[in-house]
């Protein structure tokens, strides 16, 4: 059964199954329940097939190289390699498409009658597919097919309640990005095809020694920006804080905890496999943009009050921690220590797959507020504990998680990065030695501005009274929304003290990817796989005790049930000086961020926005209410985005000149392109 599993027909059966899903979902949408169904149950069997065969390729040890059909062009196949690192981010992708499977069955009710079911169910199972296929894609050509296939799909997902005019908006931004980080990807390829003569990823890594530093430089900038621009690094973020809230939640689960991560795929794939060897610069790069984007996106996260922006700016933050270790990996790979870019390794994909589990969560859990509340804005919570219980307690979990709080995964993954740049500190010279100290001040940073950020995001939500009426209407979660939130927050909690065998399994995946006989050589005077060993044995250490110390609370409170069980409880009001406790005394998401933001004034550039009323129009002095409104806006967006559009605008004004509307001088065009064109191939 595993070797059916781990072979050409295991991968056909999964595409089947989503291809199904995809065509059936379309064909019934005139019935939105028998759509639902069809889509929901056919993404479900897909994502548990996509498990069994990523389990079954890593069990077996095994590279699953096939081709399908025919060639149609010498330079495109439809050639696929599932390797041990496509098979980790197959099983990552199926994993969490599993439980947003399970969650859209309940959670797409609310669209019957509104939107179409049917097409949802498409682009939902194309969606899937896409991410499945850019992974195991062995073609440049067939990469790009199957990657854009992935982004029209989440394009129309983005778009899909289309009465909201900022979902369009959000839609247009995003498909424009990801469009242009295209561009660059194509030159990469195309620039590396000069020199390979082939677009198969295998003859491009076999070939990559041939290449000048020259063009490997070149390459390298232009995959950074490309794949960069789809995992949303810091600049080139802009469309996905706008584009994550605007899906349907359980979508966003996917785009944030899967979709971005096929950039990173990517360039852990060219950077440390397909480009060996590669220069020192290149490490400390990436370790740089994922120093500034984890600290600027956590930053922009506690200042949120939306509450999926403030989970899609979270994205950004955790996508520049995973740099961190793939940075550190590249650095230690420039010189010969692999050992130590094993350990990278193994701690930048357990936090992909971490963050792939708690931010799944989260967005679940939000999507169920949002769903009962209709509301994104966090001033309008408050309360809502009492009402969605269960709800409350995952996002709980998820908050915890993600703040890195042990004994949940997110602790451990980051713990494992800490080691990582400590030992880039004491092992580097003097000047390399300081990107890594930068590095982990980031990440210090980061780890309490994410504490208080999730602080603030739970507090504000569940905690207090309600600010709004519409928490009094609010009801818990259904049976499938809140079976998948409380499954993923399990997981949370299971990779966290299991976390010492997961990293084994990781250790096993990294190995078998970067190892190289002149490598292990050069690197054979850090010893025999010590750093690895100790850094998965402290980890698995702690995952013990705080297991213990998790059982021992349990009994605890166990304890305190029993002695106390006969004693009544008297609950009162709390006391507030004398006067009446209001809504609008306690403090608001706006209020518990205010410091951060002044501290930050100069990098966030608040704008502040005074609205007084008076008793006495030709008074001063007698003001009836005061209220201050603080926004804030995104750096990148006033300073980089908006001058560029301006300066777009312009040329493209200008350059409506040329179309004077005379067929003889868009002959005259014509030829000048094709004299110009002559001269580049001669």
């Amino acid at each position: 059964m595993m070797n059916i599993l781990a072979s050409e027909t295991g991968f056909i059966v999964l595409f089947f199954l989503f291809a199904v899903g995809a065509a059936g979902s379309l064909l019934l949408s005139g019935n939105d329940k028998l759509a639902n169904a069809c889509a929901s149950c056919f993404s479900i069997a897909g994502s548990i097939w996509g498990i069994a065969v990523s389990v079954a390729v890593l069990a077996t040890n095994s590279v699953v190289n096939f081709t399908v059909g025919q060639t149609f062009w010498p330079l495109l196949s439809f050639n696929f390699d599932v390797t041990k690192l496509s098979a980790f981010f197959v099983f990552t992708i199926a994993l969490i498409s599993l439980f947003c499977s399970i969650y859209g069955i309940g959670y797409i009710k609310h669209y019957y009658r509104k939107y179409s079911i049917g097409a949802l169910g498409f682009f939902y199972n194309l969606f899937i597919a896409g991410m499945i296929l850019t992974v195991t894609a062995n073609n440049a050509l067939l990469f790009l097919i199957f990657w854009e296939i992935m982004s029209f799909a989440s394009y129309f997902l983005v778009v899909y309640e289309r009465d909201e005019e900022q979902n369009i908006s959000a839609g247009f931004i995003y498909l424009v990005m990801t469009h242009i980080g295209t561009l660059f990807i194509i030159a990469a390829f195309l620039l590396i095809f000069k020199y390979t003569n082939s677009f198969d990823f295998s003859v491009m890594k076999q070939s990559a020694e041939l290449l000048p530093l020259s063009v490997k430089n070149a390459a390298f900038v232009l995959m950074l920006i490309g794949f960069g621009t789809k995992a949303g690094i810091i600049p080139f973020h802009i469309w996905l804080p706008k584009a994550h809230p605007a899906a349907p939640s359980h979508v966003s689960a996917l785009m944030s905890g899967v979709m971005i991560k096929t950039g990173v795929y990517m360039l852990i794939k060219f950077f440390l496999v397909v480009l060996q060897p590669v220069p020192l610069w290149w490490g400390l790069t990436v370790l740089t943009i994922g120093a500034i984007s984890s600290l600027l996106g956590v930053l922009y996260a506690l200042t949120e009050h939306d509450l999926k922006r403030l989970l899609a700016y979270s994205s950004i933050e955790n996508i520049g921690i995973i740099l961190l270790g793939v940075g550190s990996a590249l650095v230690f790979s420039a010189l010969a220590m692999p050992e130590l870019v094993i350990l990278s390794l193994v701690a930048a994909l357990f936090h992909i797959f971490n963050h792939a589990t708690f931010k799944a969560l989260l967005f679940l859990s939000a999507g169920s507020v949002i769903s009962q509340t209709h509301t994104r804005n966090m001033e309008k919570f408050g309360g809502l504990i009492r009402y969605m219980p269960q709800t409350a307690f995952c996002f709980l979990i998820g908050s915890m998680a993600i703040s890195a709080l042990p004994p949940f995964n997110g602790f451990f993954s980051e713990w494992l990065i800490f080691q990582t740049l400590f030992k880039g500190i004491f092992l580097m010279d003097f000047w390399t030695k300081w990107f890594f100290i930068f590095a982990a001040g980031s990440l210090a940073f980061t780890g309490g501005l994410a504490l208080a950020c999730f602080v603030k995001a739970f507090g504000s939500t569940f905690l207090a009274r309600p600010r709004s009426a519409v928490v009094a209407l609010s009801r818990e979660s259904t049976f499938a929304l809140l079976i998948a939130m409380f499954l993923l927050a399990l997981l949370a909690l299971l990779f966290g003290v299991f976390s010492g065998w997961i990293t084994s399994v990781l250790k096993y995946i990294s190995t078998g990817m970067i190892y190289r006989a002149d490598a292990v050589v050069a690197g054979s005077a850090y010893g025999n796989s010590f750093v690895v060993g100790n850094g998965s044995d402290s980890v698995s250490a702690i995952a013990i005790l705080f297991g213990v110390g998790l059982a021992v609370v349990f009994v605890i409170i166990a304890a305190r049930f029993v002695i106390n069980r006969k004693q009544k409880e008297v609950i009162g009001e709390t006391w507030n000086c004398g006067s009446a406790l209001l809504p609008r005394t306690q403090i608001n998401a706006a209020g518990f961020s205010r410091s951060i933001v002044l501290i930050f004034k100069g990098l966030l550039k608040p704008s502040m926005q005074h609205d007084v009323e008076y008793l006495d129009a030709q008074s001063r002095y007698l003001p009836s209410s005061r209220a201050v409104s603080v926004g804030i806006s995104d750096v990148y967006d006033i300073y980089f985005y908006k001058p560029l559009y301006g300066i777009l605008t312009s040329l493209s004004v200008y350059s409506k000149a040329i179309q004077s509307g005379n067929i003889n001088v868009y002959i005259l065009y014509i030829l000048i392109a094709l004299t110009l064109a002559l001269l580049v191939v001669v």
